[in-house]
């Protein structure tokens, strides 16, 4: 398993923008079902600030993340005209969950 955070802050004006192209992504994502995927978007209390958390099961189910046309736009689109700062990315090891992240 492979679990990615990522962080960052959007320019005021773009943060509306930024929300449209993150439900986009999380729709195909729901369209595809992919079992390997938990992928998950939080927005911080100040309305710019955003927090991406993905878990992948395998290296390919991240590749289908990656090659996604609409995460393929968000991206474009967030780095072109969207970014305060670069965004934070680490990647972290899961220590317990609530619920089975990848039902067996």
């Amino acid at each position: 398993m492979k679990i990615v955070k990522v962080t960052y802050t959007t320019k005021p004006e773009y943060a509306e923008q930024n929300q449209l192209n993150i439900k986009n992504v999380m729709a195909d994502l729901q369209k595809i079902n992919n079992p390997g995927i938990n992928y998950n978007c939080c927005l911080g209390p100040d309305g710019i600030s955003f927090t991406h958390t993905a878990f992948f099961k395998s290296p390919e189910d991240e590749k289908v993340l990656l090659t996604l046309p609409s995460f393929i736009q968000f991206q474009t689109q967030l780095k072109a005209n969207g970014l305060n700062a670069p965004p934070k990315q680490e990647l972290l090891n899961l220590v317990g969950s609530s619920t089975s992240i990848f039902p067996a």
